[in-house]
């Protein structure tokens, strides 16, 4: 403790930069556990997101190891570690919580937005269940690079604020480099935040955090006839734009349980996360997944029964019959697929250059997607090479048709073009270039792959000659791949 306070009174200057404005902290104690994060011994830092610390109005130079770390909190900040339950591969887990993340506080801005900045890795809490609470370099330097990636692409996910290194190794398979990774979100309040409270049956806590959430997330729900049937509906609006956009650049969760689900409908949590390379709907990276739960096909169903135990949360909420709110509940869950469906298609006829509608479409699409499944095609390439109108000869049976269609679409060759090169990214985050880079940095500490592939991955959508390497897909010596979780 002394070690602590030592810190905070060197840095204390720099950290009254930060201007907190906490709200979930001063919610009542059962929602979560006041604690601070453990003191390491070496902390240094690898990187700060200086774009994003001055879109939250913190001056990059206050960003300082022994903050990026937690062993200096800032002037104003609240740590606690967030209670919440959750269905895991469908295995109700009454009760798990931030076992390794801890919530500092939340800020205000550029745009009047609130954002939560939290510690990932910071040392074990009330919710640990005999965990250590620490992140290993690995997970932490994925995780930076993937959200950033995804944010860069035009998807809604928490950002990386900060990743830094503790000096202290963590145990897992092997012995590892600890790191702490600073995670930005528009919350962290998850499904099974609501499912915490319902189990327990504490409807007075449920009730206040459904307010909350409407309060900081849905706002204009408030005047709604029914808040808490409408914070539903926007909570599954959010859900299912938010996986169209997902299967529509290859991107596989890996892990999409309850407690992995935001109701803000941000992207959380990388754990075994990954981005297909040959399309395959059937594709699974996580090594926990073995019956492919969580599959690329599988996410939008799951989205769908995440959010039906959602809506079991709220039935009390909805209406105080309970035939009827299971009635009107499951209405608005049963319309989840024609919601998802409408996202799905709008975002792949833009995929395939097209701004008009017509029936034929889902069918042309559909035979796209057959005919790169079958060829083995790899997904982020072959959208990229339609962009550019190239002749694909794994696509020569579909190209014909597709051409055709072109004729009846309003816009010119060029403002079609443009069109598809905006929503057909060159760059993802390719697997084996991802543990390449994480070989580097753990192995070798050398940090430049990461630095160079995250410099290629904020521009996804431009053709960067430098960096034509990061475009190709994998050979086949590299396409075997498995994700695992960081706990």
């Amino acid at each position: 403790m002394a070690a602590y306070i030592r810190i905070m009174a060197t840095l204390s200057e720099n950290i009254a930069l930060i201007r907190f404005d906490n709200s979930y902290s001063r919610l009542p104690g059962s929602m979560h556990a006041r604690v601070a994060p453990t003191v390491v011994e070496a902390p240094r830092l690898i990187k700060v997101n200086r774009a994003l610390a001055r879109e939250l109005g913190i001056a990059p130079d206050a960003l300082t190891p022994e903050i990026a770390v937690g062993n200096a909190l800032p002037e104003g900040a609240s740590p606690i570690a967030q209670a919440y339950a959750g269905h895991q591969f469908g295995n109700f887990v009454p009760q798990l919580g931030d076992g390794r993340a801890i919530l500092l506080g939340e800020v205000i801005d550029a745009g009047g937005k609130r954002r939560d900045i939290q510690l990932k890795g910071a040392g074990p809490t009330p919710f640990s269940r005999r965990g250590d609470g620490r992140a290993a370099l690995g997970p932490v330097l994925r995780e930076y690079l993937v959200s950033e990636a995804m944010h860069a692409l035009g998807i809604p996910t928490t950002r990386a604020l900060m990743a830094a290194t503790t000096g202290e190794k963590v145990y897992r398979e092997t012995v590892l480099p600890g790191a702490v990774l600073t995670r930005v979100a528009a919350s962290h309040i998850r499904v099974g935040t609501f499912q915490f409270f319902a189990v327990r049956r504490d409807l007075d806590s449920l009730k206040l955090l459904a307010d909350h959430v409407i309060d900081r997330h849905y706002p204009h729900l408030k005047e709604s006839e029914r808040p808490h049937l409408a914070l539903l509906d926007a909570v599954m609006e959010a859900q299912a734009a938010l996986v169209a956009r997902w299967v529509q650049v290859g991107f596989i969760h890996g892990v999409m349980n309850t407690d992995n689900m935001a109701v803000s409908g941000e992207t959380i949590d990388y754990g075994p996360c990954a981005f297909m390379d040959a399309f395959d709907p059937a594709t699974v990276f996580s090594s926990i997944d073995e019956y492919g739960r969580y599959a690329y096909a599988n996410q939008p169903a799951i989205a769908q029964w995440n959010l039906a135990r959602l809506a079991e949360t709220l039935l009390t909420l909805i209406d105080p019959d309970s035939e009827k709110a299971v009635k009107i509940a499951t209405a608005r869950i049963e319309a989840f697929s024609e919601i998802y469906s409408r996202h799905w298609l709008s975002g792949f006829r833009r995929k395939i250059g097209l701004v008009s509608e017509e029936d034929g479409d889902l069918g042309l699409i559909q035979s796209l997607l057959d005919a790169m499944q079958l060829a083995r095609a790899d997904f982020t390439f072959t959208f990229r090479r339609l962009a550019k109108s190239e002749d694909i000869p794994e696509l020569a049976d579909w190209m014909p048709k597709w051409r055709e269609r072109l004729l009846r679409d309003p816009q010119s060759t060029e403002d079609r073009k443009a069109l598809m090169q905006s929503v057909n990214p060159a760059y993802i985050p390719r697997n084996h270039m991802v543990e390449e880079m994480i070989a580097a940095a753990v192995e070798c500490g050398d940090y430049s792959p990461f630095e160079n592939m995250l410099a290629v991955l904020m521009r996804p959508y431009e053709d960067q000659p430098d960096a034509a390497r990061y475009a190709e897909p994998p050979v086949p010596s590299e396409e075997a791949y498995r994700t695992f979780c960081g706990t």
